[in-house]
């Protein structure tokens, strides 16, 4: 009997002592040695170049290598239990290091292991493991089933065996979920691999998500619902889908998976693939609340799941087989799943961004002009910084194919629906559906008889017979309304740019466009000539300027959108009128546009403005408003490490500009929420910055555009996210510091949004029906009531009660009703002239008024 055998014979007889073990650490203590007079004593440690691990442990045979790392295992276990902490950089805890790294770069080797060999080492790992509910996971099991699956391709496994890797996986799935990764979940995959050969027949195996999460538990459920042909392909499928890697699918992954849904069948797949995207779209985060006791104190906290690790790369490659079907209705899927994945959820951020990320590039390559619109779309919806900049760059390199610029591109996107003068009509049957534009982001939907005549509801039999076709409709004119909103808002964003669009360009993108001209129609444009610009918008066909002198086009270049600040007080308050006396809604606030110029201060220090400066903000409120306005920013929280301030900015590359909003952390005791991040932010200084040199630039010198842009966006967000907009912020106890900034910004002077908004109240009050109870004075719109007379502040809109400027709480939800619904307004998403409306009709009737909130501050002496 030799010496290894020698070796075998005591440690699997269960000792861990004798000349065996003695050799065994010789072997560890000769490679430190060596290891020392050859590197820094660093923590890792390389066996690449160990004369001790290439001329001596890598000849040994297997069984030899199989008793070594018995021993290891055991040592292993041993330090890890009962090291001293001190002992981190002593010759025990190099010992250590040279263990663990043998025993990987043993298993990294070729091993050959029989039957008994696979036993015993998997029952040292699982007698052996390094803390009371570790398991398996501190020990190479993957690199140990990496080499079965190398040494038994298609071979009949014997019952010890299989009885092993049965309970190897039942171990490895028993694991909580919340600690299962990826590797493990792998690790299972190939142990059913294996375990599928047991009967030596050639079947193929049975496949499943592995991931605890409702799509895997929703998508398993259907597939065993499925005819055996289908789920057999399925089976095929879905290995491949969990092998999917990177950021864009390999070659192989795209023809395996072709040659799979051929045999399958086309339908087939896109049934199953429309189920499980919308089963993905509509599933919500799964909220779970953990208790631990500590040191006799209870703790507890709340995670959300979307979906599991392993499961997001399954997805991630159903999603890239599923793209490149270039199914039109699909791509709608794939859209609203990048939009549902890069949705945030608490504590964690996006939803998915592996699946979101799928679905980008699949929009971006499979989809053509299709996908490209959806991205544009995406673009204006999702806030992370990351994914925007991916967006763009998907953006790029589509107009760099086309040969055209990234506006140019995402013009020619835009999917038009069919529309005809802002309608689609359907037939479903002998009914026919005609979806209307009412105005931005709002349809309606009428019912039309075979005899033209009109059913105010869904016919019977379009719900009962045409169920897939009105599911289609009503997804259709969703998706139109979306559409109509993200056009808006990518239009809003050119007031910042220097766009100018050539005559054809415009005339086929825009005008005769079937859903971009019942936008472009509502527009002021500025037409260019070789030697003149005239502003009009389209009147019943015509172009026509603000006195309804017909403009000749024929002549006209290139065309840009009209920007108040470049006209005169008498070209803007025409258009106004223009407006107004033929009730045009505008789609974006245009001729009411707010107006920010150069003040004299602002000329004096010369590289920033102060205008903005000073007001105490609602950080996440603020966050959202300044995303969805396309600036970049930060969540500061109270363990920044020291940071105190961030900057909010804004990328403008027409003009080479960035503009900061500076932005300061309000460090109040528990003023925090349970994630660390601050409630509140004051705000600073603006500036704008030459992205070229990285240097300020003189406030004289931004173009007068861009700085009215920029402050305007700023103006938005102090009036929305200030603590003075918040009524209840003082009575819910709001900082002690700040009641002075709420009370002075909640009654103070006006901003340019609030000036603006008392212009269009002075010609709203005499068409309106509390005309005789309501005026304007000064500050405020003042109403007079049966009980009292109150003052909304036109900025804020909180209010005082006369005669000693008593303060009346109403938070605006308390008065559903929408009382500016009939009121001709022309422009869109003033909130806050709504509320002031709503709180003056309600106050106009205080004698009526019957939440007991609100009469008990009326009738307070």
């Amino acid at each position: 009997m030799g010496w290894s055998d020698n070796i075998k014979k005591l440690f699997r007889s269960g000792s861990e002592s004798g000349p065996q073990n003695a050799a065994f650490d010789s072997i560890i203590e000769k490679t430190r040695e060596e290891l020392a007079a050859t590197e820094s004593q660093s923590w890792s440690v390389t066996l690449n170049d160990s004369q001790t691990w290439n001329e001596e442990v890598k000849k040994w045979s297997d069984k030899m290598k199989i008793d070594f790392i018995t021993y290891l295992i055991r040592s292993i276990q041993q330090y890890e239990r009962s090291r001293p902490e001190s002992q981190y950089e002593a010759i025990p805890a190099r010992h250590h290091r040279i263990r663990e790294t043998f025993l990987q770069a043993l298993f990294r080797n070729k091993l050959v292991m029989d039957d008994d060999d696979v036993v015993v080492l998997y029952n040292n790992f699982r007698d052996h493991p390094i803390y009371q509910h570790s398991g398996l996971s501190f020990w190479p099991i993957g690199l140990m089933i990496n080499q079965l699956v190398k040494q038994r391709p298609g071979e009949t496994l014997s019952p010890a065996l299989q009885k092993t890797l049965e309970e190897m996986k039942g171990i490895l799935q028993g694991v909580d979920k919340s600690y299962q990764d990826k590797e493990s979940c792998k690790i299972i995959l190939k142990i059913e691999d294996l375990l599928a050969q047991k009967t030596g027949g050639a079947a193929i195996k049975s496949a499943h998500f592995i991931g605890d999460d409702q799509f895997a538990a929703f998508a398993n459920t259907y597939i065993s619902n499925l005819p055996e042909d289908e789920k057999s392909s399925w089976y095929t499928l879905l290995p491949i889908f969990q092998k999917a890697s990177g950021s864009k699918p390999t070659k192989k992954f795209s023809e395996d998976t072709k040659a799979v849904i051929a045999r399958m069948g086309e339908l087939k797949f896109i049934t199953v693939s429309e189920h499980w995207l919308d089963f993905l779209i509509n599933m919500q985060e799964v909220q779970e609340v953990h208790t631990s006791s500590y040191a006799g104190q209870t703790h507890s906290y709340t995670t959300f799941e979307f979906l599991t690790p392993i499961n997001t790369e399954a997805i991630k490659g159903f999603i890239w087989a599923t793209g490149q079907r270039g199914d039109s209705q699909i791509l709608r899927h794939i859209g609203k799943l990048a939009d549902r994945s890069f949705r945030k959820i608490p504590g964690k951020g996006p939803a998915s961004v592996g699946v979101g990320n799928a679905c980008l590039f699949v929009l971006s390559s499979y989809y053509g002009m299709q996908g490209i619109g959806q991205l544009s779309r995406l673009k204006l919806r999702i806030k992370q910084a990351s994914t925007q900049s991916q967006i763009d760059k998907y953006l790029m390199e589509a107009a760099r194919l086309h040969g055209v610029s990234v506006h140019e591109i995402e013009d020619m996107a835009v999917e038009d629906f069919g529309l005809t003068n802002g309608s689609l009509s359907v037939s479903i049957g002998d009914i026919t559906a005609v979806v209307t534009v009412v105005k931005t982001g709002k349809t309606s939907l009428q019912w039309l008889r075979k005899d033209g005549t009109e059913q105010k509801t869904v016919p019977a039999i379009v719900k009962e017979v045409h169920a897939r076709e009105l599911k289609e409709l009503k997804e259709t004119t969703k998706q139109l309304e979306q559409t109509l909103v993200a056009q808006r808002d990518r239009i809003d964003r050119l007031f910042r740019t220097a766009r100018n669009m050539s005559w054809s360009h415009f005339e086929n993108f825009y005008i005769r466009h079937r859903l971009m001209s019942w936008l472009a129609d509502r527009i002021i444009w500025n037409l260019h000539t070789d030697s003149t610009v005239r502003t009009a918008m389209r009147k019943e066909g015509k172009w026509v300027e603000s006195d309804n002198k017909v403009v000749d086009t024929r002549n006209v270049d290139s065309v840009s959108l009209w920007h108040p600040v470049q006209a005169t007080i008498v070209d803007i308050k025409a258009w106004r009128e223009f407006l107004v006396a033929n009730e045009i809604l505008q789609p974006v606030k245009q001729a009411f546009r707010e107006v920010y110029l150069l003040t004299p201060a602002e000329i004096n220090t010369v590289t920033y403005s102060n205008r903005m400066a000073a007001h105490v903000l609602k950080q996440h409120q603020f966050n959202s408003l300044a995303k969805a306005r396309g600036w970049r920013y930060t969540l500061m929280g109270a363990f920044d490490n020291g940071v105190m301030n961030e900057t909010a900015s804004l990328s403008i590359p027409e003009y080479n500009l960035k503009a900061e909003y500076w932005i300061f952390e309000v460090t109040i005791d528990d003023a925090f929420n349970d994630t660390g991040i601050w409630n509140y932010v004051s705000t600073d200084q603006i500036r704008f910055v030459d992205t070229r040199t990285e240097q300020d630039v003189n406030l004289i010198d931004v173009p007068p555009v861009v700085f009215s842009e920029v402050m305007r966006d700023a103006d938005l967000f102090v009036g929305v996210a200030s603590i003075g907009n918040d009524p209840s912020w003082q009575d819910a106890g709001g900082t002690p510091v700040h009641r002075d900034y709420w009370q002075s910004y909640s009654f103070g002077e006006l901003g340019e949004l609030a000036k603006n908004r008392k212009e269009i109240l002075m010609n709203l009050l005499p068409r309106i029906k509390i005309r005789d109870v309501a005026t304007i004075r000064d500050k405020f719109l003042i109403v007079s009531g049966k009980l009292r007379t109150y003052k909304i502040h036109i900025g804020s809109t909180n209010i005082l009660m006369e005669p000693n400027d008593q303060y009346l709480c109403i938070v605006p939800d308390r008065s559903p009703k929408n009382y500016t619904e009939k009121l001709f307004l022309p422009f869109e998403g003033d909130n806050g002239l709504s509320i002031i409306l709503s709180k003056a009709f309600l106050l106009a009737d205080d004698d009526k008024i019957t939440d007991s909130s609100i009469l008990v501050q009326i009738n307070a002496s």
